[in-house]
């Protein structure tokens, strides 16, 4: 079969199979020459472009030989809610974007805004029996992407598998200062006194191992834009590894932070790669940086 012949075509998609290393603009030009560049963006823009059932919307993306290319037929839209935003759903889990001030679960002092609470409203508005289970947390003032699970069975394949069904989680960062080294790693361990302040320590008896990984996007004297890749979630673990770094997240008082040009807590939970629970296919979900974070850097 042809290299330009359609592998296969399915109720919900079109696929093309890759026969030799390529890039994926270049590749989706030349299987869809009815296509302008400007319709292919497009088509990455609104996250119908799957490598390997991977969503990917980064036009230079690389291909390798035997990797399947799949168009979607209809746009992945979000549902807006009050505080979150759904950008995916099916019978198993619900990708959320929360947004900074909205608390993960209840505490003692709220628990009606709350993404869990908002999200059990929303379903049981569609379904009564329709249930919601957390399966990780963000903080109230960190935005970003987050997974809940619509089936006690899916929160635990997702809670107990956490480490080997989590492929990448990335956050941005907007920290305080000139971060001079374009990438590093930051290794501690990390315990939590009395106080419920997480500190770093050497001692990896007093501590749980905390990883993360940086790289600079954006800098300028005053502020630096940090790529933060976690190995383990740990609490509070980015917060405490960048004041470790002598650069602490901006509007993070508790840890270090002495300036709040955005009036938030720079930290933003971007993207987040992980196996279905159920399906066991890879899905992979991004937010976009919030704007405020790139204004410092015009």
């Amino acid at each position: 079969m042809k290299n330009t012949e359609v592998m296969r075509v399915s109720k919900h998609n079109t696929s093309f199979k890759v026969d030799k290393d390529n890039e994926l603009m270049k590749f989706l030009m030349e299987k869809m020459p009815q296509n302008s560049r400007n319709n292919i963006k497009s088509l990455l823009t609104q996250r119908r472009v799957m490598v390997d059932d991977v969503i990917v919307s980064q036009y230079n993306a690389p291909l390798k030989e035997g990797q399947i290319v799949s168009i979607t037929k209809t746009k992945i839209t979000k549902h807006k809610l009050e505080g979150v935003s759904i950008v995916y759903e099916d019978n198993d889990i619900l990708v959320v974007e929360k947004e900074r001030g909205i608390l993960s679960v209840a505490t003692q002092n709220e628990r009606e805004k709350t993404a869990y609470n908002i999200l059990k409203n929303y379903l049981k508005e569609k379904n009564p029996k329709d249930k919601i289970f957390v399966v990780h947390r963000l903080d109230r003032d960190t935005s970003g992407v987050m997974i809940f699970a619509k089936s006690e069975k899916a929160q635990d394949i997702l809670q107990t598998t956490w480490n080997d069904s989590v492929k990448e989680r990335t956050y941005v960062a907007l920290v305080e200062g000139n971060v001079k080294k374009d990438s590093d790693t930051i290794i501690s361990y990390l315990a939590e006194n009395k106080a419920m302040i997480t500190y770093s320590t050497a001692n990896e008896e007093e501590g749980k191992k905390a990883v993360s990984h940086y790289k600079v996007l954006k800098r300028n004297k005053n502020y630096s834009l940090l790529e933060v890749n976690i190995e383990t979630g740990r609490k509070n673990q980015i917060r405490v590894h960048m004041q470790d770094l002598g650069h602490s997240v901006v509007g993070d008082k508790k840890y270090g932070s002495t300036k709040n040009p955005i009036k938030r807590l720079g930290l933003h939970a971007h993207t987040i790669v992980f196996k279905h629970p159920i399906t066991k296919e890879v899905l992979s979900f991004t937010s976009k940086i919030p704007e405020a974070f790139l204004s410092l850097f015009k």
